[in-house]
């Protein structure tokens, strides 16, 4: 069986709304792509990591990484192995403990991003999802979910639009709210790149 490693391309919502989001799984050597719809928890879960914002206190995927490191153990890969009526499968998998932990995809990702480790699927697997995937490609005009102000980039002040984000990103991580943090953050970002 071949596996196809994927690395994680776009979060956002999808066109149905119904606060459900598509994760984009892209495979490293190639152009294969799959979506696979998760929570907005799960996601946050994600996009925190991979902004590289620490949460005041541990989410439970963190928790999960802590105890797994306090049995000297590491997650070395994250494989995507089943997709049975539109719902994929995986297996988180613990190399050094011989462990193989059945799991939602959203969550084996989560550990994913905080471990650093591989995201494989089965190549099967992959052209299945492709096939399934519509060739008008609804995925591609997803706007980013936001709660978060937008910053206007024209604005002739950007330090001051920078300062007043940065006082709403840290009054977001004290309430916990991270997914606005991590809007808050973009919009800072692409300031700073414009101005």
């Amino acid at each position: 069986m071949d596996k196809i490693e994927l690395s994680i391309i776009k979060i956002a919502t999808t066109p149905s709304g119904n606060n459900a989001i598509a994760l984009t799984l892209k495979e490293v050597d190639g152009d294969r792509r799959i979506e696979i719809v998760i929570g907005a928890y799960e996601a946050q879960a994600i996009a925190l990591e991979l902004e590289g914002i620490t949460p005041p206190r541990p989410m439970p995927h963190d928790l999960l990484k802590n105890v797994i490191d306090k049995f000297g153990a590491t997650v070395s890969e994250i494989f995507i192995n089943d997709l049975n009526d539109g719902i994929y499968y995986s297996l988180i998998i613990i190399d050094a403990m011989g462990i193989e932990i059945d799991a939602r995809p959203s969550d084996a990702i989560a550990l994913a991003v905080r471990f650093g480790c591989p995201i494989y699927i089965r190549e099967d697997i992959l052209e299945e999802a492709m096939s399934q995937f519509s060739s008008n490609d609804e995925f591609d005009n997803l706007e980013t979910h936001s709660k978060a102000p937008k910053a206007n980039p024209s604005s002739s002040n950007p330090i001051s639009q920078v300062d007043k984000l940065n006082k709403q990103l840290e009054k977001a991580l004290e309430d916990e709210d991270y997914e606005k943090a991590v809007l808050l953050r973009d919009q800072i970002k692409k300031i700073l790149d414009i101005s």
